[in-house]
């Protein structure tokens, strides 16, 4: 997934003209292959604390604001999502706001809201503090949000890190460059990629400084934006964009494994029976026919997924169960052409890097009927441009097998935004090194969704279920 961090000059007071140029942004960052983008602290009014004030009743917006509605599309069109900061409206009639940072996903919903928890002295004049971690989950990849002061403590990233999350999203508004010198910090301390989206012009405080950049988790700085001292024709907005695919949890991820099943007993059903409007494609056969079946649950979230298409496509169905020993072979194969293109790799390196592509047998979604590879064709069954070959690895797509992978047609990016649009609002959860692969109900769709146990165990498909 590429991530990217926004800086402009909002109009001071102006949601409705902010929003517009976020979601301008937000299609930049889409035609740049991002995947996520940040916006800087109080940016859909500008860091005023006076203005705020005196106006909370306009300036203050909750996450379904019909203002925010130019947000949420931008989202939605280009798959993009988006941690917009504003001036949250308090929940209680007559309570003060928040600063909040509102996530969009790239279908336009809510993920999560985040209240800035550490307010400065004059923000305590106007704001209240928020009292929850902010945490999402998003193409495989765990995020923490923190807003400006909050990255002051350093039990904050702390947490973050403590959580499991990978990347660390800061809006901001700092007024020096030496201020900035805490992210590289706390990114090398807590091993996190941290990006910050900071602000520009002057606000309450004084002068903003820009520099919007990312940090590695080895605190190196690998990307900013300019640094702001005066002003400057147009709102001197841009983007800084970073790869994170190194930050996705890969099958191998201990949370996964640690995950618990509680077994819903759902049955396997042949989706060539149970389906029949279903085009199943007629390149991958096994002896018993084991690869057409699913949990019945999986199916039909499979099948309200398709009634969510554009007009003249459709999914084709590739593969579902596997058995487990089949799955342990795919794996252990994998494994050995890793070794022996790679013979400095140590075990531990193989079998993450093998995690990529095949599931490892002891969690591995298809063997416990909970997943399916697929892909998008036109209505008459033909092939749509997806970026690569259903089942290309790693190494022979160039990484190009990722949902999110930079560089791709606009074609192909466009068709996997149309294929996890409808599948996520079915309910499944992609894989995100593999395009092609969705899952539900078991461990990867717990740690994703936030379950805190996975309905479907790894199961054999006994000759009874082959013959019903």
């Amino acid at each position: 997934m590429i991530i990217a961090a926004a800086q402009f000059a909002p109009v001071p007071g102006d949601i409705e003209a902010n929003a517009a140029r976020m979601a301008a942004l937000i299609g930049e960052a889409a035609g740049r292959g991002a995947g996520l983008l940040v916006f800087s602290e109080l940016a859909l009014t500008h860091y005023d604390l006076r203005l705020i004030a005196a106006d909370p009743d306009r300036l203050t917006v909750a996450p379904d604001d019909a203002r925010l509605a130019p947000v949420r599309e931008a989202c939605r069109a280009g798959g993009v999502a988006a941690v917009v900061n504003a001036a949250g409206r308090a929940a209680e009639p007559g309570g003060r706001p928040t600063i909040s940072s509102f996530v969009y996903g790239p279908d336009g919903a809510l993920l999560t809201r985040y209240d800035k928890v550490h307010l400065s002295d004059d923000e305590s004049e106007v704001f209240a503090p928020g009292s929850t971690e902010g945490r999402f989950f998003l193409g495989g990849i765990r995020f923490a949000l923190a807003t400006c002061f909050d990255n002051s403590f350093p039990e904050v990233p702390a947490r973050a890190s403590a959580d499991g999350c990978r990347v660390y999203l800061s809006s901001a508004f700092h007024d020096a460059a030496e201020q900035l010198a805490r992210y590289g910090e706390m990114a090398r301390e807590h091993g996190l990629l941290v990006v910050l989206a900071n602000g520009v012009e002057v606000g309450s405080p004084g002068p903003a400084c820009g520099l919007s950049g990312v940090w590695l988790p080895s605190g190196e700085r690998v990307a900013a934006a300019a640094e702001w001292t005066a002003p400057v024709p147009g709102d001197g907005a841009e983007l800084v964009v970073s790869d994170v695919r190194d930050r996705i949890t890969l099958m191998s991820d201990p949370a996964v494994a640690a995950i618990p099943v509680k077994e819903c007993g759902e049955p396997l059903v042949d989706v060539r029976t149970a389906a029949p409007g279903l085009l199943v494609a007629a390149d991958l056969r096994d002896e018993d026919g084991a690869f057409a079946y699913l949990r019945e649950g999986v199916l039909r979230r499979l099948l309200d997924a398709q009634r969510a298409l554009p007009d003249g496509l459709r999914l084709q169905f590739v593969e579902g169960y596997r058995p487990p020993d089949l799955q342990r072979r795919y794996f252990e194969g994998y494994a050995d052409e890793l070794r022996a293109a790679h013979p400095d790799w140590d075990g531990a390196r193989v079998h993450a890097a093998a995690s990529r592509y095949v599931s490892p047998p002891e969690i591995a979604p298809h063997s416990a009927g909970g997943a399916v590879d697929l892909t998008l064709v036109t209505a008459e069954g033909e092939e749509v441009d997806m970026g690569t070959p259903i089942n290309a690895s790693p190494e022979e797509s160039d990484g190009a097998c990722y949902t999110a992978a930079p560089g791709l047609s606009p074609a192909a990016r466009e068709h996997r935004r149309i294929v996890s649009a409808a599948l996520t609002a079915a309910g499944l959860v992609n894989y995100p090194t593999e395009w092609w692969h969705w899952s539900y109900g078991d461990r990867y769709w717990a740690v994703a969704t936030g379950a805190d146990h996975a309905l479907y165990e790894p199961k054999e498909l006994g000759n009874t279920e082959l013959r019903n």
